[in-house]
C-alpha cells in the first residue's frame, strides 16, 4: 500500500504540475516561435536544468525554512530529507502556518480566475460570477478576514499565515501581470532571444510557486514533491515543443486546473485548522476533476501521448 501511495502520489504531483502550468506553456510556445534554433535549444535543455533543479528544487525548502526559522537551511535540508514518522510529525506540527497560507494562496489563485480571468465557461454558474467581476476583491477581504479570526483564536503565528498566504497571492499576481505586458513587447519588438530566455525563466519561476505550494497539500515528503514536480516540469517542457496546439484545443482543461487548486485550497485550509484530511484525498480529488473536466472538452489522455512519440521517432 505504501508503494501504492508513493505511485499516487507522484502521478498527482506531476499532474497538477502540468495543469497549473499550461498557460505557461503556451506562452513559452508563442515566445519561441520567434527565437532561433539555437536559443530554443539552449532554452529546452538548461531551461529544464534550471527550472527543476533551481526552482522547483529550492522552493520546497525555502518554503518550509520560512516556517521553521529557528533551523539554518542546511539544517531544514537534512531534516525534509530524511525519512521516518518522527521527522513527517515534526514538519506537520510547525507547518500549520504554512498549509493554512498555501490554502489562502490558492484560495485566491481561484476566485481571481473565477470572478475576473477570461475563460471558456465549463459550468454555468461560472457566466454568472464572471459578469460579477468587481466582487472579486470584497469576497477574497471577507474570506482573509474570517480565516485570521478563527486563527487568531490558536495562535498569532497561524494567522500570521494566512495573512503571508494572502501577500504572496498579491505579489505573484502583479509579476504575472507585467508579464503579461511584457509578452507583447516580446513579441512585437526587435528583442534580443537573450532577454527572450531571462523573460521565460523569470515568469516559469512565478508559475512554478503554484505547483509547489499545492504540492504541500499532497504530502509534507520533500523527496516526493522534488520527484513529482520535477517530472511534471519536463513533461511541460516536451508539451510546449511538441503538443501545444492540440493542447489549446482542450478548452477546459485550464477550467479542471482551477478547481482543482479550489479543493486542494480547501484542504490545507482544514489541516492548518488541525482537521486531518487522508493523504490519498487530494491525488483523488484532482484526477476526479481534471478527468471530468478533459472529458468535457471531448478529449482523452492517450491522444496526447501518442503525439509525443511520434515526434521522438521523427
Amino acid at each position: 500500500m505504501e508503494i501504492l501511495f508513493i505511485i499516487i502520489t507522484i502521478f498527482g504531483l506531476s499532474l497538477f504540475e502540468i495543469i497549473t502550468s499550461v498557460d505557461n506553456a503556451i506562452i513559452n510556445a508563442e515566445v519561441l516561435s520567434t527565437m532561433s534554433e539555437r536559443a530554443k535549444r539552449w532554452f529546452l535543455f538548461w531551461g529544464i536544468l534550471f527550472a527543476v533543479f533551481v526552482i522547483r528544487g529550492l522552493l520546497p525548502f525555502v518554503i518550509i525554512w520560512a516556517t521553521m526559522p529557528d533551523l539554518s537551511f542546511i539544517e531544514i535540508v537534512r531534516v525534509t530529507m530524511s525519512s521516518g514518522e518522527e521527522v513527517r510529525k515534526t514538519i506537520e506540527q510547525t507547518a500549520r502556518a504554512l498549509l493554512l497560507g498555501g490554502g489562502v494562496f490558492l484560495l485566491f489563485i481561484f476566485f481571481h480566475w473565477l470572478f475576473l480571468e477570461t475563460k471558456n465557461f465549463g459550468l454555468r454558474a461560472e457566466k454568472f460570477f464572471h459578469s460579477q467581476g468587481a466582487w472579486f476583491f470584497t469576497v477574497v477581504a471577507v474570506i482573509l478576514a474570517v480565516i485570521v479570526w478563527f486563527a487568531l483564536k490558536e495562535g498569532s503565528i497561524l494567522a500570521f499565515g494566512a495573512v503571508v498566504g494572502s501577500t504572496a497571492f498579491f505579489i505573484i499576481h502583479g509579476f504575472r501581470q507585467y508579464a503579461e505586458q511584457q509578452e507583447k513587447r516580446l513579441l512585437r519588438g526587435n528583442v534580443s532571444d537573450l532577454s527572450k530566455i531571462l523573460y521565460l525563466e523569470v515568469l516559469d519561476a512565478t508559475f512554478s510557486v503554484d505547483g509547489v505550494i499545492g504540492a504541500f497539500a499532497f504530502t509534507f515528503s520533500v523527496p516526493l514533491i522534488l520527484i513529482g514536480n520535477g517530472l511534471g516540469a519536463i513533461v511541460l517542457r516536451k508539451i510546449t515543443v511538441s503538443n501545444i496546439e492540440r493542447i489549446k484545443t482542450y478548452k477546459y482543461l485550464k477550467n479542471g486546473a482551477m478547481y482543482s487548486i479550489f479543493f486542494l485550497g480547501i484542504i490545507m485550509i482544514l489541516d492548518g485548522f488541525g482537521h486531518h484530511i487522508p493523504a490519498w484525498v487530494s491525488p483523488i480529488i484532482m484526477f476526479l476533476t481534471v478527468g471530468y473536466f478533459f472529458h468535457k472538452s471531448g478529449a482523452n489522455f492517450g491522444v496526447i501521448l501518442p503525439s509525443l512519440k511520434s515526434k521522438r521517432n521523427r
